[in-house]
C-alpha cells in the first residue's frame, strides 16, 4: 500500500495536471468562439457560390472549363488536413484513418498527399507515403492567403497533368463536441450534367469567360471554407478532450484524497496502538 507521503505527492501532481488541462480548455474555448463565428459566417457565401456555379454550368451547354474536364484517373492527390498539435481526442486519428481508406479505394492508382498539418505529415512519413506538398503552421483563424496557397498548388498539379483528380479529407464542424471526417472532390470541379431548370441565361462576356473568372474563386473559397471548418473542429475537439481530462482529474483527486485519509487514519491508529502497547509493557 502506498505511503501517506507518496499519496500526497500524487495528489499534488494530479492537481498540477488539472490546472494545465483547465487552462487549455479555456484557451480552446476562446479560440473556438472566434473560429466558429467566422466559419458560420462563411457558409452562406460558400453555398451561394456553389448554387451560382451550378446554374452557370447547367446553362452553358457544352462549354467547359479546364478545371471541370474529367479524364482517366491515373494519379490522385489527397489533401489531408490535420492539426499541428495533439491533445484533441480522436480528431487527428479519425481524419487520418479516413484519408487512408480513401487512398486504398484507388487500388493500384498512384496516390500522392498534400500534408496540411504536422500530425498528418508525421504519420504519412512514418508510413512512407508519398508527400508532394507539406504545409504546417496554419493559423488558428486561417487567412485567405493560406487557402489560396494550397488551392494554387492543387490547381497547378491538375492543369499540368500531374494529378487527374484532387480530393480533400478534413473534419467538418457540426457542434463544439461533434465533428465528422468528410471527403470532398476538389478537382475536377463536380457539376450536375443535367439541367435542373428550363431557364436560359445570357452572359457578357461569354460563359467561358465567366467560368474562367468564377472557378478559380470557387476553388480558393472552397479551400478557405475547409480550413475554417477544420480549425473550428480542432478547437472544439481539444476543448472537449481537455474538459474530460479535467473532470477525470477531479475524480482521481477525490479517490486519492479518500485513500490518503484512510492511510493517514491507519497510520494514526497504528501509532496509538504502539503507544498503548509500550505503556502496557512498562506497567507490566
Amino acid at each position: 500500500m502506498p505511503s501517506v507521503r507518496d499519496i500526497k505527492r500524487r495528489i499534488r501532481s494530479v492537481k498540477s495536471t488539472q490546472q494545465i488541462t483547465k487552462a487549455m480548455k479555456m484557451v480552446s474555448a476562446a479560440k473556438l468562439r472566434r473560429t466558429q463565428t467566422a466559419t458560420v459566417s462563411s457558409r452562406p457565401y460558400a453555398h451561394k457560390l456553389e448554387e451560382v456555379l451550378e446554374r452557370i454550368v447547367a446553362s452553358a451547354g457544352e462549354t467547359k472549363h479546364p478545371l471541370m474536364l474529367e479524364r482517366p484517373v491515373q494519379s490522385v492527390a489527397i489533401i489531408l488536413v490535420t492539426a499541428d498539435r495533439g491533445l484533441a481526442g480522436g480528431y487527428n486519428a479519425n481524419v487520418i484513418r479516413k484519408g487512408l481508406l480513401e487512398a486504398a479505394r484507388f487500388g493500384d492508382t498512384e496516390v500522392s498527399f498534400f500534408a496540411v498539418g504536422r500530425k498528418g505529415r508525421d504519420f504519412l512519413r512514418r508510413r512512407n507515403k508519398k508527400i508532394d506538398v507539406e504545409i504546417i503552421g496554419v493559423k488558428d483563424v486561417p487567412t485567405f492567403m493560406e487557402a489560396q496557397n494550397i488551392a494554387q498548388k492543387a490547381v497547378d498539379g491538375f492543369l499540368g497533368g500531374t494529378y487527374d483528380a484532387v480530393y480533400v479529407v478534413y473534419q467538418e464542424f457540426i457542434t463544439a463536441v461533434q465533428q465528422r471526417p468528410v471527403i470532398k472532390q476538389l478537382l475536377p470541379i463536380p457539376y450536375e450534367k443535367e439541367e435542373k431548370e428550363e431557364v436560359e441565361y445570357l452572359y457578357e462576356p461569354g460563359p467561358q469567360d465567366v467560368l474562367g473568372i468564377l472557378l478559380p474563386k470557387y476553388i480558393n473559397n472552397t479551400v478557405y471554407h475547409i480550413l475554417m471548418e477544420t480549425k473550428a473542429s480542432e478547437h472544439g475537439a481539444r476543448m472537449a478532450a481537455m474538459g474530460s481530462a479535467t473532470d477525470n482529474a477531479s475524480e482521481m483527486i477525490d479517490k486519492l484524497t479518500l485513500s490518503y485519509n484512510r492511510s493517514r487514519q491507519a497510520a494514526i491508529t497504528r501509532e496509538i496502538s504502539e503507544i498503548v502497547g509500550g505503556a502496557n509493557a512498562l506497567q507490566g
